[in-house]
Formats: structure tokens, sequence, C-alpha cells
């Protein structure tokens, strides 16, 4: 793996969403300690990184993405809160998550709800404290 690729990759994860990079290594090290790298390498040094579309948008789209496939939870969360970082309001994101009720069905829309529920009180608990 290049390491041009993974130190692109590993950046913008760590600007996107700064407490998922360290999470993601941590959490796979003792079962697929490579997987984390290629994510990195992959996903944001590849994929995130090309110029057709902002980090914003691609937000956006990634919590589309995975509200519809129904079956990521946890990315789903992380993406959420990725997309707050790039400048989507709670508004927006929720609207974004309803409209997949049209194309994925209720099921799919109403557990990403769910997950941007989640993810909104964790923030709002952080603040209180």
């Amino acid at each position: 793996m290049s390491d041009e690729r993974y130190e692109r990759g590993r950046a913008l994860l760590d600007r996107i969403n700064p407490e998922n990079a360290a999470r993601l290594e941590e959490n796979l090290r003792d079962v697929a300690p490579d997987m984390a790298g290629y994510v990195f390498a992959f996903a944001y040094g590849d994929i995130y990184s090309r110029p057709g579309l902002d980090v914003r948008s691609r937000e956006l789209a990634t919590v589309a993405a995975l509200t519809a496939l129904g079956n990521a939870p946890l990315q789903l969360k992380s993406h959420i809160s990725g997309a707050l970082n790039a400048g989507w309001s709670r508004e927006e994101i929720v609207e974004a998550i309803m409209q997949m009720a049209v194309y994925a069905g209720f099921p799919a829309a109403l557990n990403g709800l769910y997950a941007a529920k989640d993810v909104f009180g964790e923030i709002d608990e952080k603040r209180q404290r």
C-alpha cells in the first residue's frame, strides 16, 4: 500500500471525524490490523480525495447510501458525525435520511433517523459536560 495514499486518507479522516481513525485502528488491532490501513488508503486516500465532489457532498451521499443499505449502523453513525463536521446541519441530515424512505423503504429511513437521534444525543451530552 502506498504511504502517500495512506497518509492522505488518514489525514482526511482525521479532519472529517477525528475520533474515528483511532477508534477504527483500536477496534481492528486484534482481529485484522491491516483493515484500518485499507480504509485509510482506499476509501479516504483514493475515493474521498477525488476532485469530482467536495468532502461535504461525499459525506451526505454516504449518509444516504448507508441509510438505504440499512445494515451498517456503526458506519452510519460515524458518517452522520462526519457530515456534521463537514458542515451539514442536523436538519439537512434528517431530510436526507427521510428522503431514503422513498427509495429504500420506511424501515431503513426510520433506522437512519434513530441513528441520527443517537448521534445528536451523544453530541448534546458531551456539550453539557
